[in-house]
C-alpha cells in the first residue's frame, strides 16, 4: 500500500500538484505549525481544503522537513480504500513507519477524515504521544466533525479553520482582473469554487455545480444520515438559496410546501435544514438584539456558501443584485473570522452584526445609496445604535460618501 500511495506524497522527489496558493489560509494556519495542537480544516466539499493541506506540507519541505517525515492520506482516493476504521489507520501508520523509517517528528495529513470510523481515537492517541512525536492536520466536509463527545475528547487540543471558496481578491488574482466595480459585479454573478476557473464555458460550469450539489446531497447527507426523501432535501436547498438574505422560519417553509400541495412537518424540515447546514452548503445567521445584547428566537437568515448555486442553477428566480451583494459580504465577514448575526435595534434591522472576541462591527449593505430615501433607510438603523463600535455602510457606488457621525462608507473589497 505504501508503494501505491507514493504518487500522493513528496517521497523520492515526487512532485505533487499544489494549485493556486491561498496565502491567507496557509499563513493563518502556519502560525500554529510546530506544536501539539491538532489543526482541523473544515468546509464544503471542493472548496480547496486538499490543496491548502498540500501547500502546508510543501512549505514544511521548503523549511527543511525531510520528505519521508510527511505522510498524506486522502480517503477519497481508492488507494486508501483499505483504511475503514481507526485500527486500519493504525496498521497503515505502522507500515509507513517500518517502510520509510522517518527520524524524528512525523507530520501527518488526513483528508476527508470523517470517512474513517473512530478516527478520533487514533488522532487523540498520536497527538499526545510524547515518545513518538506526530503533528496532525485534518480535513473534513461536515461541521459535525468536532461536535458533541468528540469536542470534549479533543477539548483544548485542536484549532479549527473554516475554508470558504475564493474571496474577491483571490478571484481577481486567478482571473487577472483589477479590483473594481465591474470586477466585483462579475464576481457576484459567477461563482468562486476553485474548479470553476478550470472550466471554459457556461454549460460546463453549470454541469459542475449541479453535480457537486448532488454529490454533497447524496454522499454527505443522504448516505451519512440514511435519509429517504431526497426530493424534499433538494427542494429545501432550492428554497433556502432563493430566499437567501430574507428572514425565514421553519413554519414559513412548511406553509410554502403546503401551498404547493406538499405535506411535511416541523421536525423533518428542521432536521433536514440542519443537515444541509452541516455540509456547509448554507450558513445560518441568527437575529441579535443590539440593545438587549442577546440572540432572538424565531426567524433567521440563510446564506449560500457560494453564489454559483444561485447563478448557475437558479438564475431564473428573480434574485436581485442587492441580495447577491449581501450574500457576498456575509461570506467575506466569515472569511475574516467573524461570527455574523442579523441585527435588530428598535423596529429596524441592521444587516450584519459581526463579532470577533471583543471586536464588534455593524454593517448595512446596499447596491447604492444615491437617492435620499435609500440613504436614510440604510443609515438610520446605524444612527440608532447606542454604542461606539464601528458602523459601516457597504455599497457598489463608484464614489466614496463622506463619514456621517462616525458611519463609514466602504466598497465591498475594503471590508
Amino acid at each position: 500500500m505504501i508503494e501505491k500511495i507514493g504518487k500522493y506524497n513528496f517521497w523520492n522527489g515526487n512532485s505533487v500538484e499544489l494549485g493556486y496558493r491561498r496565502h491567507s489560509y496557509t499563513e493563518k494556519i502556519g502560525k500554529y505549525v510546530g506544536n501539539r495542537l491538532i489543526k482541523v480544516l473544515t468546509g464544503q466539499r471542493r472548496a480547496g481544503k486538499s490543496f491548502i493541506l498540500r501547500q502546508i506540507a510543501n512549505q514544511l519541505l521548503a523549511d527543511g522537513v525531510p520528505a519521508d517525515n510527511i505522510l498524506y492520506i486522502n480517503k477519497e482516493y481508492i488507494e486508501y480504500g483499505q483504511i475503514d476504521n481507526y485500527m486500519d489507520l493504525q496498521s497503515f501508520y505502522e507500515e509507513y513507519m517500518r517502510e520509510l523509517a522517518p527520524s524524528g517528528k512525523v507530520w501527518l495529513f488526513i483528508d476527508e477524515v470523517q470517512y474513517i470510523d473512530g478516527w478520533e481515537k487514533f488522532v487523540n492517541s498520536h497527538a499526545q504521544d510524547f515518545a513518538e512525536q506526530c503533528e496532525i492536520f485534518l480535513c473534513g466536509s461536515n461541521s459535525c466533525l468536532l461536535s458533541g463527545e468528540l469536542a470534549s475528547m479533543l477539548s483544548g487540543r485542536y484549532v479549527q479553520f473554516e475554508v470558504l471558496p475564493y474571496s474577491f481578491r483571490e478571484y481577481c488574482e486567478v482571473s487577472s482582473l483589477s479590483e473594481s466595480r465591474d470586477s466585483y459585479l462579475k464576481y457576484i454573478h459567477s461563482g468562486a469554487l476553485p474548479e470553476l476557473f478550470n472550466l471554459s464555458d457556461e454549460e460546463m460550469r453549470r454541469n459542475y455545480v449541479s453535480s457537486l450539489k448532488d454529490t454533497v446531497m447524496f454522499r454527505d447527507i443522504m448516505q451519512r444520515y440514511s435519509l429517504k426523501d431526497g426530493r424534499l432535501l433538494d427542494d429545501l436547498f432550492t428554497y433556502v438559496v432563493n430566499n437567501a438574505a430574507s428572514l425565514v422560519s421553519v413554519r414559513n417553509i412548511i406553509n410554502w410546501f403546503a401551498s404547493k400541495k406538499r405535506r411535511t412537518n416541523y421536525e423533518t424540515v428542521s432536521t433536514y435544514l440542519g443537515y444541509i447546514e452541516s455540509s456547509y452548503l448554507i450558513h445560518r445567521a441568527e437575529r441579535y438584539n443590539i440593545r438587549g445584547k442577546d440572540t432572538v428566537a424565531g426567524n433567521v437568515k440563510y446564506y449560500a456558501n457560494d453564489l454559483a448555486y444561485r447563478n448557475y442553477l437558479y438564475g431564473g428566480f428573480g434574485y436581485g443584485d442587492g441580495y447577491l451583494l449581501e450574500n457576498a459580504v456575509y461570506l467575506e465577514l466569515r472569511r475574516q473570522g467573524y461570527d455574523v448575526y442579523v441585527g435588530n435595534v428598535g423596529n429596524k434591522e441592521v444587516d450584519f452584526v459581526a463579532m470577533k472576541g471583543d471586536d464588534r462591527v455593524y454593517y448595512q449593505v446596499a447596491m447604492t445609496v444615491s437617492d435620499h430615501a435609500t440613504f436614510e433607510r440604510e443609515y438610520s438603523p446605524l444612527r440608532m445604535i447606542p454604542d461606539s463600535f464601528r458602523k459601516c455602510v457597504v455599497t457598489l457606488d463608484d464614489y466614496h460618501i463622506p463619514s456621517e457621525n462616525g458611519i463609514v462608507h466602504l466598497l465591498p473589497w475594503e471590508i
